[in-house]
């Protein structure tokens, strides 16, 4: 089991209560997104406008308001991407929740090999 389903839904209620949240993107992410969608600027920093919890498959995904409220291809992406200040009041519960999270991640990946 990756994730702990009592503390995710606790942290997504959290998340959800504190709407929109304030984020930077990984690296990799904005590499990622900039392939996928070239016509649209991507910034360093956005908010998370909604979340969503997509099982042990997807974990905690969330929605960015990049590209506005006209964007025809809204970016959802897992939380595990994003950079969140450390002085935000849920910092801590997301930082652990990535961090399990990935490690989790990375010992079911090495039993898939």
């Amino acid at each position: 089991m990756i994730d702990d389903p009592e503390k995710t839904d606790h942290l997504v209620r959290e998340l959800e209560a504190s709407l929109p949240l304030e984020t930077r993107l990984s690296q990799t992410l904005k590499i990622t997104l900039t392939k996928q969608s070239p016509d649209l600027e991507i910034p360093d920093g956005c908010n998370v406008t909604r979340l969503f919890y997509m099982g042990e498959e997807g974990g905690i995904v969330c929605a960015l308001d990049i590209g506005g409220p006209e964007t025809k291809t809204p970016c959802i992406v897992s939380i595990t991407h994003l950079i969140f200040n450390k002085r935000m009041p849920l910092f801590r519960q997301i930082d652990a929740y990535q961090r399990h999270r990935i490690k989790k991640l990375k010992q079911q990946n090495g039993r898939n090999y």
